[in-house]
């Protein structure tokens, strides 16, 4: 045995068996059996990886990839096919919300029985009982039956148990997405306090910065093999660039270049191609926060034009007017148009935080009469590698001085 491993996972293949169609009763088993076909499908493909003691590990990757499976098969939940699985110490796992609680009891009941099956002896419950119940501040409810608890106070318990275990292992699954901001910071707290005295921790999680947060490695599970595995941010990084790729690719398919959206105008100019380019040059419909995008637009002048203005605007899915902008406003002259040409409007860095977005872009002449003025002439989506709060990220510094 290794002594410095706490997780060692080698070979390990996982399948279920999916029915195609389930019979409700014993004669319908007998009279139907052939109904009882199924297909058999390979979740997890001869993975293998191991866990130092003391270290805090997440496990990523898109839905259905295998990681909550991987997890539960660390927590004995589930067993391999083929392949290995070995952990050392006592395993502390929250892997579904409540599982194991009894809802006609009380939560104080409930305690009693989740800590007993993680291996404590009435003696060390009761030992930690006012912990595990301070930690949760459910001091109000805790002699109610749980099925009178919210999924928040589920969780609380469930944390306030498995975190009062002292487990050598602590295996956590989605399930720091329940519960208020302020809980969810003591959370974190906590974990930190659990990982510097030597436990390992092993997540699953969508949320990117909650691995950061606490994890000093990821290991992305793509199609039920390891993709890559290495520091957190790198690794994260890497995955959100694929699945930003993935959803691009969806929103070429669903968000076809079309005048989806209203225009006028006198028809003296005529807007004809409309570009988001990201910064390989590429015509898109996907950004991250904080890289650079070109907006590009063609025009065809049906009649010269003078005092001409160019503008752009950019409206959010629920109708905020996030930024709008033209030439005048920016004090560049006013233009003459007798030929067609294109309008570039750069961005060092899209400032815009996650979420749904259209794009407007417009000709004016003489202050303000519309010559085309084009709206949602692009849809497009932002996403994020960072959590910031709100429409838009500020460019910012931090500084402390010290008295």
């Amino acid at each position: 045995m290794d002594q410095e491993k706490a997780v060692i996972v080698s070979h390990v293949s996982k399948s279920f068996k999916i029915y195609s169609d389930k019979s409700n009763t014993m004669m319908e088993s007998l009279l139907f059996w052939k109904r009882n076909r199924y297909e058999s499908k390979l979740v997890l493909n001869d993975i293998s990886f191991s866990i130092e003691k003391g270290e805090a590990v997440g496990l990523i990757g898109h839905n259905g990839c295998g990681k909550s499976t991987t997890l539960k098969m660390l927590s004995k939940i589930l067993y391999p096919n083929k392949g290995t699985i070995q952990t050392f110490g006592r395993v502390s796992s929250l892997i579904e919300l409540g599982a194991g609680f009894h809802p006609d009891m009380s939560g104080r009941e409930n305690i009693y029985i989740n800590a007993s099956v993680f291996g404590l002896t009435k003696k060390e419950i009761e030992n930690r009982m006012d912990d595990i119940i301070a930690f949760s501040e459910l001091e109000e409810y805790i002699d109610h039956p749980v099925r009178t608890y919210s999924s928040g106070m589920y969780m609380r318990l469930a944390f306030s148990v498995a975190i009062n275990v002292d487990a050598d292992i602590l295996l956590i699954d989605e399930i720091l997405a329940v519960g208020d901001v302020n809980f969810q910071l003591k959370c974190f707290k906590r974990l930190r306090q659990i990982k510097e005295m030597g436990s390992t921790i092993v997540i699953v999680s969508h949320s990117m910065k909650q691995i950061e947060l606490i994890c000093d490695r990821s290991i992305w599970i793509h199609e039920g093999q390891i993709k890559a595995q290495g520091d957190a941010y790198r690794v994260n990084s890497c995955y959100l660039d694929y699945m930003g790729e993935l959803q691009q690719e969806a929103a070429e398919n669903n968000l076809k270049e079309t005048e989806i959206g209203k225009r006028w105008g006198n028809g003296e100019a005529r807007i004809s191609k409309v570009r988001m380019i990201n910064k390989k040059g590429e015509d898109v419909h996907r950004f991250c926060t904080d890289d650079p995008v070109t907006i590009q637009f063609d025009f065809e002048i049906n009649k010269n034009i003078e005092n001409a203005v160019f503008g752009i605007g950019i409206f959010r899915s629920d109708g905020v007017h996030c930024y709008g902008t033209n030439t005048n406003i920016d004090r560049l002259p006013e233009y003459v148009l007798t030929r067609n040409g294109t309008v570039s409007f750069v961005m060092d860095a899209m400032t815009l935080l996650p979420g749904s977005y259209s794009l407007n872009v417009t000709i004016e002449k003489d202050m303000g009469m519309p010559v085309d003025y084009y709206t949602e002439a692009k849809k497009f989506e932002v996403y994020a590698k960072l959590e910031d709060i709100g429409v838009a990220r500020m460019k910012h510094q931090w500084q402390i001085d010290w008295n």
